[in-house]
Formats: structure tokens, sequence, C-alpha cells
């Protein structure tokens, strides 16, 4: 018997809209990554992109458990000397709030050209406004 490898049809792609509202980050990452991935279909390969759209509203909103608000420290190095920047997640909340749930959801996926593939099918937005509708996502309760 031969291997199913299931054929890459861009039309086949779904939409789905997540609420994070008041959900933890690191539960809700895994399950989007589980989505861009495409683990939730039964023709899921690891080597090739099945995964869906995922359009996530309420970023800013997401909770936390114990101090990560003070505690979580996120590391960027420029790669001149001296040069490591540090931020705390209340920081990155408050400027950017999108990005707390990207850097989540983009250390869940695989590295590489396919992970990079899959991390552009994320779309996040803080507020609930998305200018995704023509597309009709199907909402989902994570």
């Amino acid at each position: 018997m031969k291997t199913f490898i299931p054929k890459i049809d861009t039309n086949a792609k779904k939409w789905y809209l997540v609420d994070v509202n008041g959900k933890t980050l690191g539960r809700v990452a895994t399950q989007i990554a589980a989505i861009l991935r495409g683990k939730h279909k039964p023709t899921f390969t690891p080597h090739l992109d099945t995964g869906d759209f995922v359009v996530v509203v309420n970023a800013e909103k997401v909770g936390f458990t114990g101090n990560k608000s003070t505690d979580k420290i996120y590391y960027h190095h420029t790669m001149y000397p001296n040069g490591l920047k540090a931020k705390s997640l209340g920081k990155v909340l408050e400027e950017k709030p999108e990005d707390a749930l990207k850097k989540a959801v983009w250390g869940m996926l695989p590295k590489g050209r396919l992970g990079r593939d899959m991390y552009k099918k994320l779309k996040v937005y803080s507020g609930t406004a998305h200018p995704h509708q023509a597309q009709s996502p199907e909402s989902i309760s994570l």
C-alpha cells in the first residue's frame, strides 16, 4: 500500500476567527499553532503546509498567569557590541500587544522555510475590527 501524500490546493484553505479575550496566552498559542500547521485535519503531513489561516482579535486582552507581566523578559540583540535589548512582557503589551501573541506562536512553529510560510497565515489585531471580512472567517472558540 502506498503512502497517501495530499496535493496542496490553495483553495482548500479555510479562514478561522479567534477571539482571545480573557484566554491564557500559552494555551491559545498552542491551539493556533496546531491550526496553522494543519494538525486538526486528517490529511496532516509534517513536511507540507496543510494548515489554515487564523485571524486573531482582541490581542491586547489576552491573559497571563502569575507575575509574567513583570517577570517575563523578551531579549533581542542588535548584533553590535553591547547591543542586548530587553523588554518585559508588560512593556511589550503597552507598545504593541500583537507581538506577544506572535512571538508565542512563532516559537511553536517549525523553523525554516516551511515555518515561515505557516507564520504568514497568522493575522493578529489588537481590537475587534479586522480587514478580512471578505474571506468570511469561521469563528471558533479555543
